[in-house]
């Protein structure tokens, strides 16, 4: 137990004292940070552009619904004709959007064309669209003596109150926070098994190929060695995570105090919304606020909790003792690309199971998915915040308890002979061969 303890040290010491773990543990949050701040200051600086659209139309009834807009400003082009419009669009404007006199409104839908001179937005085309469309169903319905306003007053929105046999009530806020939140979980799962497990391997193939591992071996089991280097890169990773999520919120909440709440606001950009219109918008944000924070309260959170830890590190262990006896089988980070494509599927099925969670959380498929042990610490965390009976919980916890078992005893057979194997590269034949040994 002490060597382990000293191995574990060993380990841990050895990946934080690393210049190249210390300058990520720094560098990631303000990276990440920056990030963010780039993509806000891109998105703002997106809708500072103003587009100008030069019309023709023709037909008389269909452009008075072109208003200029804080990001498009229109231009009546009628009086220059066709062609000489398209030359001074191609010139001065974004597009020139041309609407000909056909004499049925029918045909008048697939008659409309759009010249720009690049490729033009695909959602400001679809928004220009989605108006014409209105406009011209309007004046077929008027054509027909249909009264639109009559018409427009038998529009109803239907908003389901989902609720189950118990009495408690969930929304669509309470949907896209449940995915969120349990995507979330799996993919911080994913990432540290994927990040951390090829530390192990790659630590492990360094001292085999330094030979060091021939000197350490000789005073250690090698089912000590491999079982304190999963367990020290693990506690180095943990650390590492820590500090990232702590270092990025300060730095977060810095630049919010810094830069204020207000550079993304509403009225941000110079538009001039009217008090009565913000009292309801602010209103309507207050009652969506405490909406998220109800649903917030309804999750699953002490749950979530404790399996998150249990699938952290049953995932963790059985994939990172898969890894150590693939860097003890090989002699180079080179060979071991033969052997990751199999680790690699369990883990990649499991994140493409989630889009079946989302849609079916119950279903046959992510239940058999959130059993199996090699998806289950990903899986079964994408389904929890939907509810999930506590059986089938446990049930695929001893699964993976179990599987991790045989594993870690798999792993270190193929991890005591292939440690001190030089020069040949294994096969899986001769992989199983070494489990009899």
């Amino acid at each position: 137990m002490d060597k382990l303890k000293l191995i574990i040290k060993r380990e841990f010491f050895a990946k934080v004292k690393n210049k190249s773990f210390i300058i990520l543990t720094l560098l990631s949050p303000v990276l990440m940070v920056g990030l963010v701040m780039l993509i806000v200051f891109l998105n703002q600086k997106n809708s500072e552009d103003v587009r100008t659209i030069g019309y023709i139309d023709e037909s008389g009834q269909i452009a008075t619904i072109l208003k200029d807009t804080e990001h498009i400003k229109y231009i009546d082009l009628k009086a220059l004709g066709i062609e000489e419009a398209k030359n001074k669009t191609n010139k001065f404007y974004y597009g020139l959007i041309y609407i000909p006199k056909v004499d049925s409104l029918k045909k008048l839908a697939n008659k409309i064309s759009f010249y720009s001179n690049e490729t033009p937005s695909l959602s400001l085309v679809s928004a220009i669209e989605s108006k014409f469309e209105r406009r011209i169903q309007n004046l077929r319905l008027e054509a027909m003596d249909f009264d639109l306003e009559k018409l427009r007053s038998t529009d109803t929105d239907v908003d389901f109150i989902t609720e189950n046999f118990e009495g408690e009530k969930s929304s669509k806020i309470g949907s896209v926070l449940k995915m969120f939140t349990g995507g979330a979980f799996g993919y911080l799962i994913f990432m540290f098994i994927i990040i951390y497990g090829t530390s192990v391997m790659r630590s492990v193939i360094e001292e085999k190929t330094s030979r060091i591992i021939e000197v350490i071996i000789s005073s250690v089991k090698p089912f000590q060695l491999m079982l304190g280097k999963i367990i020290g890169n693990a506690l180095a990773g943990i650390l590492q995570f820590v500090i990232w999520m702590v270092s990025a919120g300060l730095l977060l909440i810095i630049v919010t105090f810094i830069f204020g709440p207000g550079a993304t606001s509403l009225n941000s950009g110079g538009v001039n919304i009217p008090p009565e219109m913000m009292e309801q918008i602010q209103h309507s944000s207050s009652n969506n606020i405490q909406l998220v924070l109800a649903e917030i309260k309804n999750l699953p959170i002490i749950t979530l909790f404790f399996s998150f830890i249990i699938y952290f590190i049953g995932g963790y262990l059985i994939y990172s003792s898969i890894y150590a006896a693939i860097g003890a089988a090989v002699d180079s980070e080179t060979d071991t690309q033969q052997f990751m494509i199999p680790v690699l599927m369990p883990l990649m099925i499991a994140i493409y199971i989630g889009f079946f969670v989302i849609e079916n959380p119950h279903g046959p498929i992510a239940l058999a998915f959130s059993l199996f042990p090699l998806t289950s610490p990903i899986v079964m965390l994408m389904r929890i915040p939907f509810g999930v009976p506590w059986w089938q919980i446990v049930i695929s916890m001893v699964l993976l308890i179990i599987t991790f078992i045989a594993i870690v005893w798999f792993a270190s057979k193929i991890y005591r002979i292939g440690i001190l194997m030089y020069g040949k590269k294994p096969t899986y034949k001769e992989l199983y061969r070494w489990l009899k040994y």
